[in-house]
């Protein structure tokens, strides 16, 4: 019985998946597979031929298989590998070739033997890149074909290089990226503009032809092309769907990935609930009324049986008693006091309404976020007489463009003329940093002092946001946290220095408030590195200090993602006034307007993002009955 259950609630994925709680634990048991195959087969005296991925999907299955190597004994010797795919033109020495990556996350970590391993050489003439994809097919066959082929999958649904249009039966080929291919990889590139536009990809026809395959996937970012991939109609428009027609083939997700199938996303639809579950309940009501274009109060018992509710129905209705208890529930989450109302009865509020005058704290990832996300909220906090503070956790110092550099330099330059000052060295200095921006590489490391430049112009933005928002400079913090200071796009991982820097924060403000970035699609990976550190802060201090027992932190949203209607636990309207306020707060940001380094592949500037966010969050609240806003900032409370 168990299983029959479970092949109803999985009955919209056309192909086997398996969901682990987190990345590393799923990478833990890919992993483990790869090893049980190569052990296996050096027990038969053949090699093991395996087709390997690149990108930051395989890197923790690399890692592990680093860790069984060295602590395990887990040799290499008897492996042979196929790449799946690599840039062109690219040079095997670049720091983006896929060469690099390999080397530097697996073969120079391990004892395979060199001559084993094979990766699409992107320095071909284009007169030689037919006969070696021909051969490159050949030497596959020869060997018996792949055991195993891990796959990672891009948010077009490719799979290698496989863009949209491929055919089911394509073999190595040379291909045009698609451009949300080439967008996700502009930060490695330092631009979208210097991405390679070509290719080369096995085919996947030749990916059909191993044994067996693992697609892997992280992360909510990939939960829409996962959706498609798994429960859509096979087409070519994504080509992944490709692997439904396969009976050698695995999908491995962690739970954010998995989270737009059917079983996750509505699984009312698929199997009973546990209707005592009140988020699960406001979950499913909402997106009823959004299914049916109603009102929540409006629904009525025939909608909730047409729509696998029934279950619910029966349980807790009649039905018009869970429209008003989902309707209270969702009115109570909007208010106009964000830091509580004070002399209010706070039962039914978001917010306590004690003390009356709370001391906050803004933790903005980047030194924008905190007035794109939360603008409106941040300055109606200090509008009310709360105790204020922000803590810009990063420098931003990547992003930033050359030029702008150069702009302010010679501002100073001419300031100092002004003065009537000696300014021989400023421009000794800047004759360098225009010599090193005309030779510049893509993504080459800049030189201390642009990368100083570059965080003044982001700071002194800052400066001119949080003033605007009503702070004073006492209140605004520029914590530079070592973890991103490395100038380059890729970061160290997070110290104890971190970690140490915000709780010396937290310990001198003792704020009742935190508000921190919960935006954890940032395609950057910053707001969740600096979430985690604030949580560890807070979890530490938690144990020694009282004050912290009576500290909330809320989750703010806005610049890439925004909450679900469900999610929402503090629901902050903004009137037309307070949005052209929070928008003039981002103008202060100067070097992110009209076109940042990295926009992601949301080619809005970020406060018409922050705008149309805020706007449908009204318009979410609005279509579900409740009254109409001009725009709404969402929060979610996390418990620690």
């Amino acid at each position: 019985m168990p299983r029959l259950n479970f092949l109803e609630e999985t009955r919209y994925e056309k192909l086997p998946v398996i969901v682990y709680p987190n990345q590393q634990e799923a990478a833990n048991q890919v992993a483990r597979k790869i090893a049980i195959l190569i052990r296996g087969k050096q027990e038969i005296g053949k090699p093991a031929v395996l087709g390997l991925a690149t990108g930051v999907t395989p890197v923790k299955v690399y890692q592990e298989l680093v860790r069984l190597h060295k602590e395990e004994g887990l040799s290499f010797k008897n492996v042979i590998t196929f790449n799946l795919d690599e840039y062109y033109p690219m040079k095997p020495d670049a720091v983006q070739s896929y060469v690099t990556f390999m080397n530097e996350n697996l073969f120079d970590h391990i004892d395979i033997n060199r001559s084993n391993v094979h990766i699409p050489d992107g320095t071909l003439a284009i007169d030689a890149m037919q006969s070696f994809c021909f051969n490159y097919e050949v030497q596959i066959e020869n060997l018996g074909g792949l055991d195993l082929q891990i796959l990672g999958i891009g948010r077009t649904g490719h799979i290698g290089f496989n863009e949209p249009g491929s055919a089911p039966n394509s073999g190595t080929r040379l291909v045009t990226l698609d451009d949300l291919t080439r967008s996700d990889a502009a930060r490695d590139f330092g631009g979208k503009e210097n991405v390679p536009t070509k290719a080369i990809t096995m085919g996947i026809g030749t990916i059909f032809k191993a044994r067996e395959i693992i697609l892997m996937a992280w992360n909510a970012k990939k939960a829409p092309i996962i959706k498609k991939a798994v429960e859509g109609e096979i087409s070519s428009d994504v080509p992944a769907t490709y692997l439904q027609l396969s009976d050698n083939v695995e999908f491995v997700l962690d739970e954010a990935a998995a989270s737009e199938l059917t079983r996750f996303d509505t699984p009312w639809l698929v199997k009973d609930c546990t209707w005592t579950d009140d988020q699960l309940k406001k979950k499913a009501v909402i997106w009823l009324a959004k299914t049916l274009k109603k009102p929540i109060l409006k629904l009525t018992e025939e909608d909730y049986n047409n729509h696998g509710m029934a279950q619910l129905a029966v349980e807790q209705g009649p039905v018009y008693n869970i429209n008003i208890d989902i309707f209270n529930k969702i009115q109570h989450t909007i208010t106009g006091w964000p830091g509580g109302k004070p002399n209010a009865d706070d039962s039914q509020r978001p917010e306590r309404a004690q003390p009356a005058q709370k001391r906050s704290i803004i933790f903005s990832p980047h030194p924008d976020d905190d007035v794109i996300s939360m603008g409106g909220t941040f300055i109606r906090l200090v509008d009310q007489g709360h105790d204020v503070h922000v803590a810009y956790q990063t420098s931003g110092n990547t992003a930033v463009w050359d030029d702008d550099v150069l702009r302010y330099v010679e501002f100073a330059i001419d300031f100092e003329n002004s003065m009537g000052n000696d300014n021989t060295k400023l421009k000794a200095v800047y004759d360098d940093m225009r010599q090193f921006i005309e030779q510049k590489r893509p993504n080459q490391l800049d030189t201390q002092e642009i990368r100083n430049v570059k965080g003044f112009i982001r700071k002194t933005e800052a400066i001119a946001g949080a003033r605007y928002a009503g702070l004073q400079d006492n209140h605004i913090h520029f914590m530079a946290l070592p973890f991103y200071e490395t100038g380059k796009t890729q970061k160290n991982s997070v110290s104890e220095e971190d970690i140490q820097l915000t709780i010396n924060l937290l310990q001198k403000v003792k704020p009742q408030q935190v508000f921190a970035a919960g935006d954890f699609a940032d395609p950057h990976g910053t707001h969740v590195v600096c979430f985690n550190i604030i949580l560890e802060a807070l979890n530490r201090l938690k144990q020694t200090e009282e004050w912290v027992k009576d500290c909330w932190l809320w989750l703010y949203r806005g610049a890439w993602h925004e909450f679900e209607t469900y999610e929402i636990e503090m629901a902050v309207p903004l009137s037309p006034h307070e949005v052209l306020r929070k928008r003039n707060a981002i103008f202060k940001h100067q070097s992110q307007k009209d076109h940042p380094v990295f926009p992601g592949d949301d080619i809005r500037e970020f406060w018409v993002r922050a705008e149309d966010r805020n706007r449908e969050t009204a318009a979410n609240y609005n279509h579900l009955g409740l009254a109409e806003y001009e725009a709404i900032e969402a929060f979610v409370r996390y418990p620690f």
